[in-house]
């Protein structure tokens, strides 16, 4: 993404319209359901695996595969609204982003630590902030810091609007 059309777009009229986004979500997932649940017990599994017999290797998990992991539904979702067919290998193309997946998800999280452990307010700002940078990354080939600026300049915009999106989020998530 060029930062003419980036500029365009923190000037656009654009809003996020809650019901629309779990609508357009909830079409992307019936439409691979079974790939989405498959890839998510993968995940979970492997997580589980480092958790109970590699725990001293956690951290590693954490930092170094479940970036691009989850940087895989991103790219398959995109694939899927783009009308194009996808298959289960498809969810493991994050790791074709591996360096900046990695590195926007380590560098957030120090950020966002910071903030929290001085502050608490600018941790939850800079959380919230940063939920764009890996699709920034991803998809608006940008480096990392350029990415993680982007996202924050666009999040700020609607801040609160996206806090209330994340809430819903881990509230939807905590159902099940």
């Amino acid at each position: 993404m060029n930062s003419d059309r980036f500029e365009r777009l923190l000037q656009s009229d654009w809003q996020l319209d809650f019901q629309g986004v779990f609508i357009k979500a909830w079409e992307l997932f019936k439409s691979q359901a079974l790939l989405f649940v498959t890839f998510t017990l993968l995940i979970f599994s492997t997580a589980m695996l480092f958790v109970v017999y590699l725990q001293p290797y956690t951290i590693l998990f954490s930092a170094l595969l479940a970036p691009p992991l989850y940087a895989g539904f991103y790219l398959v979702a995109n694939r899927i609204s783009r009308g194009e067919s996808v298959i289960y290998p498809d969810f493991f193309a994050g790791f074709n982003y591996w360096l900046i997946t990695v590195g926007i998800s380590l560098v957030s999280q120090v950020l966002t630590a910071l903030g929290l452990f001085l502050f608490v307010i600018p941790g939850i700002y800079l959380l919230v902030a940063y939920m764009l940078a890996v699709p920034m990354g991803i998809f608006g080939g940008l480096d990392l810091w350029t990415a993680m600026e982007a996202s924050r300049r666009l999040v700020t915009r609607f801040w609160w609007k996206f806090f209330a999106l994340l809430l819903l989020l881990i509230l939807y998530n905590g159902l099940g």
